[in-house]
């Protein structure tokens, strides 16, 4: 095998010289598209090594029986050396069995590629721009944020592992109305610095306590020169400020997970650039823009609602249920307006868009993707465009909720929260469900040293692993692969698990879902403890045999490899893999 290929890559290269084999003799007729040919595990064990539908994918555009083209690639699969057998199923399914040379192999190949095994050239040539997280700028990170921000996080970083060049984006909303409440807010805590007593902060402006400092860096910069000015004086001055010191206080709070985004866009200067106009020009050219009035309201009609007339997208022609307008009565433009017109900018230097939303984002989804659709098709050069929806996540202490409320000052931060438990436990624990799914976050449960603490376990196994190696240093063995052929059943059915991490970075890399890595690693570590226990009923299967050196190095060596991949699958994650617990 080459440095990059594994055992599931290169049966694929088999399986494809098998079909240009059969085309040779006539079996097969030349010029038939093998993309949809896969290799992977069957699903039942008892069936063999790996499967393919090879006969099935094929045998209708070649105008054969399934069944008989299986037989037929059967053969020429049969004619290599570390091939024990191939069985037909069913239809045409194709069950190989594999020499336990061959995994022994992929074990060293493991070994040879160290931190690259499992990285991937799917993506290569692809660029990918992943926007995540987008708080408004109006204060800390809360816990609401989190989980948005784990998934986005390691969906680049997966991307990226699998071949793609990955820019991890954050969309500053500064120029809707909520800034400027940030504004009067800042200027509320100015004049408290200067001395005014302010007393409770009135309804409507924001209440935390994380604006006192801001307060006291514009007194010092200004002293008392804005205090009785009328608002129109001060109110994009103070804007500008605060906004600027709540990003900092937000790239601070996503330091703590790990997190660092290369590109933060601004939709103030997107605006200012006149974005939103090129957009719409552009749309109104192919006609996907009109000035039309919306429907009235269903139900009851508003007692104030008058008909105007509006900019209009056509986002019916793309599924949408109704056309959306871009401007508002009084010709700002509507958060869709700006949204598409941010869409359109990021689509200018990316091959695809990735955007991970909360699910209360949900209605927005289908309009812009209309949006993505109607701007990248019209300009030549359709852009595949994916909204990545995550629900909350429900705190809980030892069961019992903890409330959190952004607007009363009194959320539950995220800066809190890594400090009380932990970066790696945090970002993990928002990889073990699917983003879409309902999530609890206990902070007594993802602290416990327990299975079902799926951090703890994956952790707890690569810990476990390196104790051994220390141990069997102390002892004077080192891993080798020398003597391999000494490892049996137990230990091959290991290594058949670790040389499915390529194959998973793929499938969830394709499926952009970083979760299935998560699941993968709980997977391996369950399986690597089940093998650990083997030596506490049965004193042959254990690590180190101070008696059977040779044995000692080869199992060490499995589980120095199995190591690696959980290092792999955890650096993918952004978790670390710890040495010790």
């Amino acid at each position: 095998m080459s440095d990059t290929q594994t055992i599931y890559t290169a049966f694929a290269a088999h399986i494809a010289e098998a079909n240009n084999a059969l085309v040779a003799c006539g079996t097969l007729p030349a010029g038939l598209n093998y993309a949809n040919v896969t290799v992977e595990p069957p699903r039942d064990p008892a069936h063999g090594d790996l499967a393919t539908n090879d006969a099935m994918v094929l045998a209708k555009p070649a105008g054969m029986n399934p069944r008989a083209l299986a037989e037929a690639i059967a053969a020429e699969l049969r004619k290599r050396p570390e091939v024990m057998s191939v069985e037909i199923a069913g239809p045409g399914f194709i069950n190989i069995r594999l020499d336990r040379t061959a995994w022994l192999e992929e074990l060293a190949a493991i070994a040879a590629q160290g931190a690259d095994y499992g990285r991937s050239r799917m993506g290569e040539g692809q660029r990918v721009n992943v926007e995540y997280v987008s708080a408004n700028p109006t204060g800390p990170m809360h816990m609401g944020h989190c989980r948005g921000a784990v998934v986005g996080d390691a969906l680049a970083s997966l991307l990226e592992f699998a071949g793609h060049t990955v820019t991890c984006e954050y969309y500053i909303n500064d120029a809707g109305g909520q800034v400027d409440v940030l504004a009067r807010s800042a200027h509320l805590r100015y004049r408290e610095a200067l001395g005014e007593a302010i007393g409770d902060v009135p309804e409507g402006l924001y209440p935390g306590d994380y604006l006192i400092p801001v307060g006291q860096a514009l007194a010092a910069k200004f002293g008392g020169q804005y205090v009785d000015a009328p608002e129109a004086e001060w109110l994009a001055i103070f804007r500008s400020h605060a906004v600027a010191k709540m990003m900092e206080l937000i790239k601070d709070d996503l330091a703590l997970l790990g997190i660092h985004h290369d590109v933060f866009a601004s939709e103030a200067a997107l605006q200012a650039a006149g974005k939103p106009e090129q957009a719409e020009a552009w749309l109104r050219s192919r006609d996907l823009v009109y000035d039309g009035v919306l429907e009235a309201p269903k139900g009851k009609t508003p007692e104030d609602w008058e008909p105007v007339e509006l900019p209009l997208f056509r986002s019916t022609r793309f599924g949408d249920d109704q056309d959306r307008p871009i401007k508002k009565s009084d010709g700002s433009w509507t958060y869709f307006g700006a949204d598409l017109a941010y869409h359109f900018q990021k689509a200018e230097n990316a091959d695809a868009l990735i955007d991970i939303w909360g699910a209360d984002h949900a209605g927005t989804v289908k309009r812009i993707r209309a949006a993505v659709a109607a701007l990248t098709e019209g300009a030549g050069r359709p852009i595949p465009f994916d909204v990545k929806l995550v629900q909350m996540v429900q705190l809980l202490r030892g069961g019992e909720p903890v409330k959190m409320s952004k607007r009363s000052g009194t959320f539950v931060t995220l800066a809190d929260v890594v400090r009380e438990v932990g970066k790696d436990v945090v970002r993990f624990t928002m990889l073990t469900r699917k983003p879409e799914a309902q999530m609890e976050f206990d902070f007594a449960k993802v602290v416990e040293a327990s299975k079902d603490n799926p951090v703890f376990y994956v952790q707890y196994a690569h810990a476990r692993i390196r104790s051994t190696m220390r141990k069997g240093a102390a002892e004077g063995f080192a891993p080798s692969a020398a003597r391999l052929d000494l490892l049996g059943d137990e230990e091959l059915e290991l290594v058949k698990l670790a040389a499915q991490f390529p194959r998973q970075v793929e499938a969830a890399a394709t499926a952009r879902e970083p979760h299935r890595i998560a699941f993968y690693l709980y997977d391996l570590a369950a399986a690597f403890h089940a093998y650990w226990n083997l030596g506490n009923d049965r004193p042959d299967k254990r690590f180190i045999l101070a008696d059977k050196p040779d044995m000692t190095a080869a199992r060490l060596f499995l589980g120095q490899q199995i190591g690696q991949v959980i290092r792999n699958g955890l650096a993918i994650l952004g978790v670390e893999a710890v040495e010790e617990m």
